[in-house]
């Protein structure tokens, strides 16, 4: 196959099927049947290094940065009003945020176990984070062209690194990695105080916080650059530079790790390379597959969840929330979740501990799946 004709971008099932198993990945290793029982690839590492499960929030960046240029770069070559995208990109940047913030504040107090206080609602969080980089990235892919773009991902993840080695935190001094003193928890804990994440590694620091967000768009900018070879080539062709790119990102990003380490927390700069190398890695699997071999069956079931990806993500969060809200008190006093009801019952029995939480994760994985189907089957697509 040729490269299109300027202006033709094709819609690929593999990038459909790839954020569809992104979302599936997701749902997988956020619900656990019990967090005290979950293979260590289902877990984040917990400082440095990295799992499986680290790279599924980089994915997601990732694929809007190439579903933003392969969808913004064809309308801007018909005409379309820069002003008027980047519009867009404003009133979906702020959607985007809003979903993650109604996510924070569901079900606002009115279940019993919720105790809902804006004084210390947590203002990050992972679309929070996706709104603001989606902001930035598209700022940047309107006004720029690929040489503008990879110009900004080096200045964003060069300056950053500098950012965290050479000034001094109060107290630590420059340098220091650790969960307590290092540049974006000090940052976090004075801008953010109250409005962290309550499960973080040290109180006040956020892995969405605010500085971490700079390699954060980079990431996203990647996934750009990655769309704009996409549009460029097709076939064997556009599988072997997306491989080829992929191998060449994981290659830097391991070197990078030999002076900063990869860590999700920090969403280091080494991080954010290694990371967009592996996307660009397996989509060039899924797209070899998918759309070169035709072996396409296989891959619905992602291609429909991918369809309705941020219901999904919204679906997931509301669920995993009550299931852990709803509450009653046993014969015995102690206070019973109805997640925990039904896992006791339903998946405890059938397999060892670790294997349970597994099963529990997969059943929600399907259940999901069940609806994106019938939404898919309905042609009920939700769009922002």
């Amino acid at each position: 196959m040729t490269a299109p004709a300027p202006g033709q971008s094709p819609r690929l099932v593999s990038l459909d099927a790839f954020r569809g198993a992104t979302i599936a990945g997701m749902l997988l290793v956020n619900n656990p049947g019990s967090w005290s029982d979950v293979y260590a690839p289902l877990d984040h590492a917990p400082w440095n290094g990295w799992t499986p499960t680290d790279m599924i929030f980089p994915f997601f960046l990732w694929i809007v940065g190439v579903a933003m240029t392969l969808s913004f770069a064809r309308r801007v070559e018909q005409g379309a009003d820069r002003s008027e995208l980047f519009r867009h990109v404003v009133i979906r940047a702020a959607v985007i945020f809003g979903v993650g913030i109604f996510l924070v504040m569901f079900p606002f107090g009115l279940l019993p176990e919720h105790h809902f206080s804006f004084a210390k609602m947590r203002i990050p969080g992972v679309l929070q984070r996706i709104g603001v980089c989606y902001l930035a990235a598209g700022a940047i892919f309107l006004r720029t062209g690929w040489r503008g773009q990879l110009t900004w991902v080096v200045w964003l993840l060069v300056g950053y690194w500098a950012l965290l080695v050479l000034v001094p935190v109060p107290g630590y001094g420059a340098g220091v990695l650790e969960p307590a003193g290092n540049l974006c928890w000090w940052i976090d804990s004075h801008v953010l105080a109250g409005h962290t994440w309550s499960g973080a590694p040290v109180p006040g620091f956020d892995p969405e916080g605010l500085l971490s967000t700079l390699p954060a768009i980079a990431t996203m900018l990647l996934g750009v650059l990655a769309g704009q070879v996409m549009r460029r080539w097709s076939g064997g062709a556009l599988t072997a530079r997306l491989l080829g790119g992929g191998i060449a990102l994981l290659a830097l990003g391991a070197l990078m790790s030999l002076v900063l380490p990869i860590n999700k927390n920090l969403w280091t700069s080494s991080y954010a390379v290694f990371m967009a190398g592996w996307a660009m890695a397996l989509l060039a699997v899924f797209h070899w597959l998918i759309d070169v071999r035709g072996w396409s069956r296989w891959a619905q079931p992602w291609v429909i969840y991918g369809t309705n990806a941020l219901l999904m993500f919204v679906s997931a969060g509301v669920l995993g929330r009550l299931l852990y809200l709803i509450k009653w008190t046993g014969a015995d006093g102690q206070g019973i979740t109805l997640k925990g009801y039904i896992y006791k019952a339903v998946f405890v029995p059938l397999a060892s501990p670790v294997n349970a939480s597994l099963l529990f994760a997969l059943a929600f994985v399907l259940l999901h799946f069940v609806f994106a189907w019938f939404l898919w089957r309905k042609k009920w697509f939700v769009k922002i």
